[in-house]
């Protein structure tokens, strides 16, 4: 697959209307986001066959194993309850063939920072397992502090070598690795399940993303960094 869109990008929009538009746009692939996905799974795999488009990296409806600091996607507050959401949306989404799908650490909130680690480390390797187990591929995103503990790639391999998961990737993302050096990406290959690409605002203050080039050239060098390695 070489490139395509997250339905994050068409929130307002049904599964249906993305999947239509992004075939008829010339996307090779959709990023399903699973609190999208209408609950007769049958139809939705036939839409996609129908329109000739892949998976890509797909994001579940509880997609972290602390509650996220976001607005309209807190989810259950209990770490046990999110691990199952998790687990669960795995096995469904197992079904798409998706490239892999994401998980995140969840933000420390206000636990204490070692509790918050070791929750997550035995929650990663709960879904893991699930993952493993149906097949599917697993990154963890290294993200803001909002959603996440982990914010660059080392942190993020860090934690994954305490799980002692080395078949967990690394989805990552040029919004939130803006900072990250190309050559630390290009480092990891092997562990890349992904990558999105949007660019960090020029304009100072601004936290939300733009079209990759308009921030600059940092989602180009990750891109070609990557592809120079092998990816």
């Amino acid at each position: 697959m070489k490139l395509s869109l997250s339905e994050i990008s068409t929130v307002n929009a049904s599964f249906a209307e993305d999947v239509a538009a992004y075939a008829s746009a010339g996307f090779d692939g959709i990023g399903i986001w699973e609190m999208k996905l209408p609950a007769e799974d049958d139809s939705n795999l036939g839409l996609l066959r129908e329109a000739g488009i892949a998976v890509a990296n797909c994001v579940p409806t509880v997609p972290s194993i602390l509650p996220l600091r976001l607005s309209g996607m807190e989810g259950p507050p209990d770490p046990k309850e999110r691990v199952a959401a998790l687990r669960e949306s795995i096995r469904r989404l197992a079904a798409f063939a998706p490239e892999s799908v994401l998980c995140l650490t969840g933000a420390v909130g206000d636990l204490d920072p070692t509790e918050a680690r070791e929750l997550v480390v035995q929650g990663l390797r709960e879904v893991a397992a699930a993952a493993r187990e149906a097949g599917v591929r697993l990154g963890l995103e290294p993200a803001g502090a909002s959603v996440s503990f982990v914010a660059t790639v080392a942190e993020t391999l860090e934690l994954l070598d305490e799980a002692e998961l080395d078949d967990v990737g690394v989805m990552a993302d040029t919004y939130h690795l803006w900072d990250e050096t190309p050559e630390a990406l290009a480092a990891i290959v092997g562990r890349v399940t992904g990558l999105h690409v949007a660019d960090v605002p020029r304009e100072p203050g601004r936290d939300d993303r733009v079209l990759p080039g308009e921030g600059g050239t940092r989602s180009a060098e990750h891109v070609q960094a990557l592809l120079e390695a092998g990816w």
